[in-house]
């Protein structure tokens, strides 16, 4: 009996390990998941790690790609506007095996915005920095500080800002001698676009997370958010909990879609609390979900059926390799390589 409760309570009669050979860490298959504009990002991601890069490092250099990217709508450089035409940018990093953390909100002239959030966990003792402090902060750290707005992405600016009144000053293009380039967003997750001033806006998001061969994860979101926002505007992106969450004892989460319904469920968290109560990370997804759908009451939000009019997406990955994703609507996918190889996945 004294045997059986001091193996209850993990303690162990001295003198039995000695001599004993080191306990192993049980080996995963390193495995990386992301948002369906992600294929590219969880491809480099992987290369990194097999370079021995750390799993943090691995995630952005992905992420980076997408950030960069001039011709995706949704992120970083070429990011759609908001109502003044000026790009936001909002990101956040955690790294599991120090447990740091590093977010940014509302910062202006910085394509790698993700990088500029792994500063602020790393040198500083804060978690979040917003609009102009977050934009001084980098500029201190040596990022350039740049013009984002893409010609392509200010003729959809221009476009939508023309069709918000009949009784404006600005033509249509219906209305012009010219026709305005053809224009549409890069949306990924099936997330769905009606072209009007009170319908919904495009919307877009990276959501990167890793887990490498000794279990360690980092996980990584980054965005310029839903499409001719108010100013200041923030979403889920940057919120610790909400649009990220990594613990390192279990596994990491992200989302993409409408913010403001993952910020009011907590979503990632909940995502990693789900599979710490021992659920998949394909099951902790669709709870997440469920809890959307329920939180989900207002009016302006609801189809013809009283369903969710938007979309919401959680991909997930725990500490032994596992990996899932879930929608809130059939048809999205999410980009995985866990074997060598990159792929869509159905969520």
């Amino acid at each position: 009996a004294g045997v059986g409760a001091g193996a209850a309570l993990g303690v162990v009669p001295g003198g039995v390990l000695d001599g004993a050979p080191a306990i192993r860490r049980r080996r995963v298959t390193p495995v990386c998941v992301a948002s369906g504009n992600g294929q590219g990002a969880v491809t480099r991601a992987q290369e990194v790690l097999n370079g021995g890069g750390d799993t943090l490092d691995a995630v952005l250099e992905g992420v980076n790609l997408v950030e960069r990217d001039p011709n995706d709508r949704s992120v970083g450089y070429g990011g759609l506007p908001n109502f003044d035409g000026v790009v936001q940018l909002d990101s956040s990093v955690m790294h599991g095996p120090t447990r740091g953390a590093g977010a940014v909100a509302c910062l202006e002239g910085v394509k790698t915005p993700s990088l500029v959030a792994r500063d602020v966990m790393r040198y500083t003792d804060h978690v979040l920095l917003v609009g102009r402090g977050a934009q001084d902060f980098a500029r201190s750290l040596g990022h350039p500080i740049e013009n984002l707005l893409t010609d392509e992405a200010r003729q959809a600016w221009v476009e939508w800002r023309a069709r918000l009144s009949e009784r404006d000053d600005y033509l249509t293009p219906e209305e012009t001698l010219y026709e305005l380039p053809g224009f549409i967003p890069n949306l990924e997750d099936g997330d769905p676009l009606v072209d009007s001033h009170d319908g919904v806006r495009p919307q877009g998001t990276i959501n990167c997370n890793i887990v490498d061969r000794n279990g360690d994860l980092s996980g990584v979101t980054t965005t310029s958010g839903l499409a001719w926002k108010i100013p200041g505007r923030v979403g889920d992106s940057p919120i610790v909990g909400a649009g990220l969450y990594v613990d390192n004892d279990v596994g990491a989460a992200g989302s993409t879609g409408r913010g403001e319904a993952v910020i009011k469920t907590v979503g990632s968290h909940t995502v990693v609390e789900m599979m710490r109560a021992g659920m998949s990370p394909t099951d902790a997804c669709l709870e997440a979900l469920r809890r959307i759908v329920a939180f989900t009451v207002e009016p302006r939000l609801l189809d013809d059926e009283g369903r969710p009019s938007f979309g919401v997406n959680y991909y997930a990955v725990n500490k032994d390799g596992e990996w899932g994703g879930a929608s809130i609507w059939a048809g999205a996918r999410f980009a995985v390589n866990g074997d060598g190889t990159t792929r869509l996945e159905d969520s």
